[in-house]
């Protein structure tokens, strides 16, 4: 079996922060936030290139995109130039997904801010979302749904920015409802649609979420976070959701990605990758090389 070290890896989504230079409120503030994998304080370090390299060695990291790390709010832009001042000295990361809050009034600018960034490929701002599938109601203040949130994400395909898209998979009826609105601006869905419930129900609702905006041909998946509170990440346990995730949305908008240093609270990046590798070794190295590698690329225009 070929195994993810012998391919070319296109880490979609990873994060870097300093907390001795940078506010991040989730990781500076002593009061922490409800987390879905529990106790994150093994987080509250800084974590930069060295430690990533650390963490990736013996794996072809060839490529990184840098996703938007709930820094400060009020200063979206300096975590693009400091991410930019990283890239430039330490090689990683290849790209940027920034923030950008859509529904406050000065998104306009921010959007224009971001975009004018070489290095900066789409913008995520999670939405207002329900604790639990049954606590879901369409139209709420912050959500897809909220005009002015979509007045905000609008501005998107005028920048030509992408969209990450964090939501739980009982809010994706609206994702695809944002697709279908807005097709020409990409959405590459994040953590797999947050598939923490693996009750024959709650798979079967994931699955039904992820076919409704799999239905959006300007729709991707990004597989990764499928981490779970106190369990370790196993082939066993995410190896079936994997190849249903591949199952609906097809090969060719696919991706794999680590998101680290978080989903180091559920295993190594080696477990991780080793176990997406594991998950489709009996899938052609064409597809396997599309899933590591090429749809990243393509998708994120690296």
């Amino acid at each position: 079996m070929e195994t993810s070290d012998k391919l070319p890896i296109v880490d979609a989504h990873q994060h870097f922060w300093d907390l001795s230079r940078n506010y991040h409120p989730w990781l500076c503030d002593p009061e922490p936030i409800p987390f879905r994998y529990g106790d994150y304080s093994r987080l509250k370090r800084s974590y930069m290139p060295a430690d990533y390299r650390r963490d990736s060695a013996g794996f072809v990291v060839v490529k990184t995109v840098y996703v938007e790390a709930e820094w400060d709010p009020t200063t979206p832009l300096a975590e693009t130039r400091w991410v930019e001042e990283i890239a430039t000295e330490h090689g990683l990361p290849s790209a940027v997904v920034a923030q950008a809050w859509l529904d406050r009034a000065n998104a306009a600018e921010v959007l224009a801010g971001q975009a004018a960034r070489p290095i900066v490929r789409g913008i995520r701002h999670k939405p207002a979302a329900a604790a639990r599938p049954q606590d879901a109601r369409r139209g709420g203040a912050g959500s897809m749904d909220d005009p002015r949130w979509r007045r905000g994400y609008a501005l998107l395909e005028r920048h030509r920015l992408s969209f990450d898209l964090q939501t739980p998979w009982w809010h994706l009826d609206a994702a695809a409802e944002l697709g279908r609105d807005f097709p020409a601006t990409p959405i590459i869905v994040n953590h797999a649609g947050l598939p923490a419930d693996r009750s024959p129900e709650g798979l079967a609702g994931w699955r039904r979420g992820l076919e409704a905006i799999a239905a959006c041909p300007n729709a991707a998946l990004k597989i990764s976070g499928l981490g779970r509170p106190g369990l370790p990440w196993t082939v066993a346990a995410n190896g079936p959701v994997i190849r249903d995730a591949i199952a609906i949305f097809g090969v060719e908008r696919c991706l794999f990605a680590s998101n680290f240093p978080v989903d180091g609270l559920a295993g190594t990046f080696a477990e991780i990758f080793t176990g997406f590798a594991q998950a489709v070794a009996d899938r052609p190295r064409e597809e396997r090389r599309k899933l590591f590698h090429d749809n990243a690329v393509r998708i994120y225009r690296l």
